[in-house]
């Protein structure tokens, strides 16, 4: 591999993002992203820290047997010798000698202060275990990246000495030395003065490895870039400690959609979408739908303005076209909504308004009116479905009718609180009377509604209720509050979103509920 004739794409999610707070990575989890993330291009992903933890030594044993990555190669990340200690008897070093991988970042002090308080040696020894380490492995035969640490804090302090150890790493056979602004306080235009200094004073290849404590993380990246860098390194959605890392996704779709620099293999950004959300499956902490290019919100409409100039021109309100990044345009209905963002979500779901003036008028004015007394419809595509489809057809799907229903919640003698509820509806001509159990109210109610539809509808069976949500409108108005509630039902194939409203919490779910499985029998028999 010509190193540098390539532009690096380098992921730090296993390692520095799986720092984040709440994140916890098993080995299956870190090996499954790793798929993710050779599925989008990366060149280089980075495993862990072999030999500080058995995690990460696992790791490396079971990726030589269970990765086949076809795009990135695997690197281990790891410190440079201790003080005082030859290089090739650093029991941490041959870790990473070990590990199997073909690269290994070596992280190094380049802040004088933190060789003399941290590592507790002097800077010279901080010169030798540098050379030493990346020179031992080297000539076990490894590629040697070096990171080093708090660099332009060291630079804006000592800036002789920062630089002698990138100078030193170099000379060594480093073959790129990224600069980290691990305290993430940089700004765009610091980095890039220190960026070309670092390059005409040293002539080593850099990189740029930028936490995003000051929000400037991308932006601090594509400075680097700007300035001379060749090598980036982000983490997957922005993972990392504090604030977290730079997005590899925004920095990498930045660089390829507006500074035309192909740093990926071709078309695989188009798959940068599914994989930030896949990724954030596993890692169980949900997707940002603000994040740049792969957010659900990214390319979503919703004032009746934008839903006007989009209908003639979609590129009027869009920065790019959303498939290059395998995201979708999106069009809320909400009270902001007019004419036009009711005709163009209503050719998504698959009617034709255009040429009815009157039925568009109506749901419009139905759909504020809706809005003003406490439902939304931006964030239940399904519930308004419902009701586009009760305007256009004349009357709402309806594949049961619900005589009634109630539940209630006791204490038992052992104290543990159990709900009851009883529903009575009519499906397929036939009465059903059915009472479920549940660990709450709204559990009992879901368990009983969809035991009795189930008996009518079997394909009921695969519908399960994923998320649920609940806030209060007017809170001032305290217990009596109005309330919404939000349900995501899922039937193992696709979810959807309904929305319920009303003075409490039961009525609310109750309604979402209904609409839930209203909009699921629905799509099982078009």
């Amino acid at each position: 591999m010509d190193l540098h004739g390539a532009f690096h794409v380098y992921d730090t999610t296993l390692r520095d993002g799986a720092q984040q707070e709440g994140l916890n990575l098993s080995v299956a989890d870190k090996l499954s992203i790793a798929k993710q993330l050779d599925g989008l291009g990366v060149g280089y992903i980075e495993g862990g820290w072999p030999g500080s933890n058995p995690k990460d030594t696992e790791f490396f044993r079971r990726a030589r047997e269970e990765l086949d990555l076809k795009h990135a190669r695997l690197a281990a990340f790891g410190a440079t010798r201790r003080a005082g200690v030859r290089a090739a008897d650093d029991p941490l070093v041959a870790a990473l000698r070990d590990s199997g991988a073909g690269v290994v970042t070596l992280v190094a002090k380049s802040h004088d202060r933190h060789v003399e308080l941290a590592l507790r040696t002097t800077l010279e020894e901080n010169l030798a275990m540098v050379r030493d380490t990346v020179t031992h492995l080297r000539e076990e035969g490894q590629t040697v990246f070096l990171d080093a640490e708090h660099f332009f804090d060291g630079y804006q302090a000592n800036r002789a000495y920062a630089l002698e150890v990138l100078r030193t790493a170099a000379e060594a056979g480093a073959e790129v030395v990224a600069l980290c602004d691990t305290n993430g306080g940089m700004l765009p235009d610091w980095v890039s003065d220190v960026v070309r200094d670092v390059i005409d004073t040293t002539g080593a290849r850099v990189g740029i490895h930028a936490h995003n404590d000051s929000g400037c993380a991308v932006a601090n990246s594509l400075a680097a870039v700007a300035a001379g860098a060749t090598h980036v390194q982000g983490c997957i959605n922005g993972y990392g400690e504090r604030t977290g890392n730079a997005d590899l996704v925004t920095v990498v779709a930045n660089l390829e959609l507006k500074l035309d620099r192909n740093v990926l293999p071709q078309g695989l950004l188009r798959e940068a979408t599914r994989i930030a959300h896949a990724v954030a499956e596993v890692t169980n902490v949900p997707p940002a739908s603000r994040q740049p290019y792969v957010g659900t919100s990214a390319f979503a409409h919703k004032a009746g303005l934008h839903a006007s100039a989009i209908k003639v021109d979609p590129d009027l309100y869009q920065h790019m076209d959303p498939l290059g990044v395998g995201n979708d345009m999106r069009l809320l209905v909400s009270d902001m909504a007019g004419r036009a963002s009711i005709e163009l979500k209503g050719k998504e779901l698959g009617y034709d308004l255009s040429e009815d003036r009157e039925l568009v008028t109506r749901v419009t004015d139905r759909v504020k009116a809706m809005e003003q007394r406490g439902y939304t419809f931006e964030a239940a595509d399904a519930s308004f479905e419902l009701l586009l489809a009760e305007e256009v057809e004349g009357a709402r799907p309806s594949y049961f009718d619900v005589e009634s229903w109630r539940v209630i919640t006791e204490t038992r003698t052992d104290g543990e609180a159990v709900s009851e509820a009883t529903v009575k509806l009519r499906a397929e001509g036939v009465r059903y009377v059915v009472t479920g159990e549940g660990n709450g109210p709204v559990n009992a109610l879901d368990a009983a509604l969809r035991e009795a539809i189930g008996q009518a509808f079997p394909e009921v069976a695969k519908f399960e209720l994923i998320d649920y949500k609940v806030r209060i409108l007017d809170q001032g108005h305290g217990t009596d509050a109005i309330t919404r509630v939000l349900i995501e039902t899922t039937d193992g194939e696709s979810s959807w979103v309904t929305v319920g409203v009303g003075a409490n919490v039961i009525e609310a779910s109750w309604g979402a509920l209904v609409d839930g499985l209203t909009f699921g029998l629905r799509r099982h028999h078009r």
